[in-house]
């Protein structure tokens, strides 16, 4: 029995892999409407350090979920899910197809999978995990997350500060674990048939070089000076996500003087290189991941053939 559900495409990707790029060509050859699928795209402000588009490429290629955002209020998975669901409703309703395209892995996975009936945000226990984080550290809380809940703590990195501390807060706030809560979840059809395609260099090196001369560019851009003027607002801190995304967390250390210039450099290549190896992990398990070697010959006709394959 054929699929008759509408198509849908998911290219996703490490940091610097290239994503933007690719994605603005198919949607200029095939007429693809772009939803952004980025935890710090969403928010207002944030333009240089999250390597949003720019003012020309959005010209080209609107992207639908970029800025819609005050990087003072928080974004969840499950609201990106609310919103794109509507997006992609929308595109397919006109004919088109959603091409959704991003590094943040969770958006993806809870798009398709669905969220669970997790307890709401407790401020209480967030500042209660933020003490004991600056207590025992990140390793502390990893530990106490293995003891309540094992199959979480495989799955969160050790310095993973934000899927850690939710993991734990549910715990704390429930007494059940996450991923007992998710266990109960009924399985649910996702309305889209969907083509997934990992976008990376085979070369981890190449990579890194990437991450390497993108994080100096932002630098020669003007990154520090976007942060500053955010600062310099009042109303934002440290321990909001907006300001917990790489390169705008080890920015913020920078600016209160805890850190010199080079030290600041070097903490955001590393915790950008660290994102990407988690991107990559996570990409390795999605299931049916179509990959595309950016170094190969042709990366761009490799993915127009899969696409139009696919049916789209």
């Amino acid at each position: 029995m054929s699929d008759t559900r509408p198509p849908a495409i998911f290219l996703m990707g490490p940091t610097a892999a290239g994503k933007t790029d690719l994605a603005i060509v198919l949607h200029e050859r095939l007429g693809h409407e772009l939803i952004s699928v980025d935890s710090a795209m969403v928010y207002r402000g944030m333009n240089i350090g999250s390597a949003k588009p720019d003012t020309s490429e959005l010209a080209r290629a609107p992207h639908r979920l970029i800025d819609i955002r005050d990087p003072a209020d928080a974004y969840s998975a499950a609201e990106f899910r609310e919103d794109a669901y509507r997006e992609m409703s929308a595109i397919s309703a006109a004919g088109r197809v959603p091409l959704l395209v991003g590094g943040t892995m969770m958006y993806f996975q809870r798009l398709r999978e669905g969220v669970a009936n997790l307890p709401p945000a407790d401020p209480a226990v967030r500042a209660e995990l933020a003490r004991d984080a600056e207590r025992l550290g990140l390793a502390g809380l990893h530990a106490e997350l293995a003891r309540v809940d094992p199959a979480a703590a495989a799955r969160i990195h050790p310095h993973d500060p934000q899927r850690l501390m939710r993991a734990l807060e549910v715990y704390r706030v429930c007494g059940r674990s996450l991923t007992a809560l998710w266990e109960e979840q009924r399985p649910e059809t996702f309305p889209w048939r969907t083509l997934s395609i990992g976008l990376a260099p085979a070369d981890r090196g190449v990579l890194h070089e990437r991450i390497e001369r993108r994080f100096d560019a932002m630098l020669e851009a003007g990154f520090l000076d976007e942060l500053a003027g955010l600062r310099a607002r009042g109303d934002l801190h440290p321990q909001l996500p907006s300001m917990k995304s790489v390169g705008y967390r080890q920015g913020w250390e920078y600016l209160d003087g805890h850190v010199d210039r080079e030290t600041f450099r070097h903490r955001g290549i590393v915790a950008t290189r660290q994102l990407a190896k988690r991107q990559l992990t996570w990409m390795r398990r999605w299931p049916g991941l179509q990959w595309v070697d950016t170094l190969g010959d042709d990366p761009l006709g490799e993915v127009l053939k899969l696409v139009r394959e696919f049916g789209s």
